[in-house]
């Protein structure tokens, strides 16, 4: 019967090596995952291949220098990596396989410098921890507890779902706001337009004639001559206020007096808020689905907003966790979490499924926060035509006042 040598890691990280019998590669991949734990690398003992001890495991790789990758580069790296080892490759060919297969510079020397820690002995947990802008800890976590129960190849479906559901809660939101954006942008030009080119051959018509203009008349022509005589003094004042709210943000007071505003602010906030609901559950749900404790999976997602009052809230709702509180308890008590959201938790944590029921709000909120962007995109289109309309009625009616007060001179009897 073949011989097949391998080496493969413990569910305590260390990494272990020898030869078995087996009829087949694949039954002997299936031996390992059985008795000794995550399978690394398994070659039949005919090939012509070097052995990789585990003396090297704390000699970092020579990594190849990856700083930053996008979020659709990271799933495509995870989705592709999961593939390749739910299809019974091990890790160190399904690595080898994507140095080869992927041609972008950055998902190459990904792979690349993941590979070479894999052959100096590091686990791949401990080599995504490298790339501290690409691989957030909770991902880093995730892969780690899937090396620790064997079920690395699960653990990166349930990674690669979480980070297409993320990815589409974003790429939603962004795109909601992009037909209003680009009305407020032409809007704007218009409007600019209007006032620099179309206004000034109508004033100058009034102002030839050396009558008294009206008072809305007279407001229009102060705001265009403001317009083409004292443009410039917009670019410092833009660079002054730009400076001064970065210079107010980085402080410690300044951020979370601007972080608390964003949160509560109408309308973006109300965005913003069902985005964190629904990121928060998924999360959490993600987390504990796959064996991590609640408490580390707190620790997890405490700056998953990326808001410092936010932050601070998670903060002690953790301690009061800490301290023997209940989840559902514990964030009632911040007032962050509508009264839904909490209700829903507590039937979780009561019924002994809160990874599940955690999922479920996270589908709840996701259709809130679908509705919430949907109402807003709705709403800012006529607001913006609105304020357009505004404008252009400001100056229409300023022409027609000179324009009425002309025709009124030139009556019989007016004299």
């Amino acid at each position: 019967m073949p011989q097949f040598r391998f080496v493969a890691r413990t569910a305590q990280g260390a990494l272990v090596e020898g030869t078995l019998e087996s009829s087949d590669r694949a039954g002997a991949i299936r031996e390992v995952e059985k008795t000794k734990g995550f399978p690394v690398r398994i070659q039949a003992v005919t090939e012509d291949a070097p052995k990789h001890s585990s003396a090297a495991a704390g000699t970092p790789p020579a990594t190849v220098s990856v700083h930053t990758m996008s979020y659709g580069q990271q799933h495509l790296f995870t989705e592709q990596l999961a593939l390749l080892l739910g299809a019974g490759m091990t890790l160190d060919e399904a690595l080898n396989i994507l140095v080869r297969r992927m041609k972008h510079p950055k998902l190459h020397g990904l792979a690349k410098g993941l590979h070479l820690a894999l052959v100096e002995g590091r686990s791949l947990s401990q080599a995504l921890r490298d790339y501290p802008k690409i691989f957030s800890p909770l991902y880093v976590n995730m892969v780690a507890a899937g090396e620790a129960s064997g079920t690395l190849g699960d653990i990166l479906k349930r990674l690669v779902n979480y980070l297409a559901e993320v990815k589409a809660l974003r790429d939603r939101v962004q795109q909601a706001l992009v037909y209003p954006a680009m009305l407020v942008v032409v809007g704007a030009v218009m409007v600019t337009v209007f006032m620099t080119v179309m206004v000034p051959k109508l004033l100058k018509f009034f102002t030839d004639t050396s009558q008294e203009l009206p008072f809305a008349t007279r407001m229009l022509m102060n705001v265009h001559g403001a317009l083409t005589h004292y443009w410039w003094t917009a670019i410092p004042v833009v660079f002054g206020v730009t400076f001064g709210m970065r210079a107010w943000i980085s402080t410690a007071s300044g951020k979370r007096q601007w972080d608390t505003l964003l949160w509560r602010i109408p309308g973006y906030g109300s965005i913003m808020r069902h985005r964190y609901y629904t990121q928060f559950a998924r999360t959490l749900s993600t987390l504990m689905l796959n064996g991590v404790t609640l408490l580390r999976a707190l620790e997890l997602i405490e700056d998953i907003a990326g808001n410092s009052f936010v932050r601070e809230k998670m903060k002690s709702a953790q301690q009061s966790v800490v301290d023997g509180m209940a989840l559902s308890n514990a964030l009632g008590a911040q007032n962050l979490f509508p009264e839904l959201f909490l209700d829903m938790l507590s039937v979780g944590e009561q019924s002994g499924r809160l990874g599940e029921t955690l999922g479920n709000i996270a589908d709840v909120y996701d259709r809130e926060l679908d509705k919430k962007v949907s109402i807003i995109s709705t709403l800012i289109p006529p607001i913006v035509m609105v304020g357009i309309a505004v404008v252009v009625g400001f100056v229409v009616f300023g022409i027609l006042s000179a324009v009425f007060s002309m025709t009124k001179g030139l009556r019989p009897g007016s004299a």
